[in-house]
């Protein structure tokens, strides 16, 4: 089975795995768009996580990751909670291709989508409001800045020929609200 994942899967999938392939998903825009009470916001101020929007002429990179045997049941009731109850995820099956110049086939894969018909949907917003949401939440996984951040690096470091304009765009929001929060992996090596 393999499961690709767009949001905090990418750097912090929580499950075993055999191996993962970097690639895209076509036909879907990846959007701040999901309301987050639990991961990464609370009650009082929801965070903003990622979801599917579907779109024809878009692709959405990201990693997909294989497991077998008896890690596809562990990884499948981990992936329930965290996803589907906790997050208001719904699942499809979804073409996955993967980056590698030699790469077969599209792989089949397991994707998490949370769609407007669910309670914590919050929608479109201009990135300024999104990147001042995003400033303010914070759960039990951590603060929504870090979130946003490390989609933001993944993107630049894996992908660096993908274009993402409404992630980079929340990004570039969020820096100049608060410059003085954005550190480089270098800057905090040399402090």
């Amino acid at each position: 089975v393999w499961i690709f994942g767009y949001g905090s899967l990418v750097w912090r999938p929580g499950f075993e795995f055999t191996s993962r392939k970097v690639g895209f998903i076509r036909g879907y825009s990846r959007r701040f768009w999901q309301g987050d009470t639990f991961h990464r916001g609370s009650e009082k101020t929801p965070g903003r996580v990622v979801t599917l929007l579907e779109d024809c002429g878009a692709c959405t990179w990201g990693v997909a990751y294989e497991v077998r045997g008896e890690q596809i049941a562990a990884s499948l009731e981990y992936l329930n909670m965290r996803e589907a109850v906790l997050g208001g995820y719904d699942t499809k099956l979804v073409k996955f291709h993967p980056q590698e110049k030699d790469a077969e086939e599209p792989i089949l894969a397991l994707v998490y989508i949370a769609t407007p018909q669910n309670p914590s949907y919050l929608g479109p917003a201009s990135e300024e409001d999104i990147a001042a949401q995003i400033i303010v939440s914070s759960g039990c996984a951590g603060h929504n800045i870090e979130y946003l951040l490390r989609l933001a690096d993944f993107m630049r470091y894996f992908c660096p020929q993908a274009e993402d304009k409404h992630l980079f765009s929340i990004e570039e929001a969020l820096i100049s609200i608060l410059p003085c929060l954005y550190f480089t992996e270098e800057s905090l090596e040399e402090t």
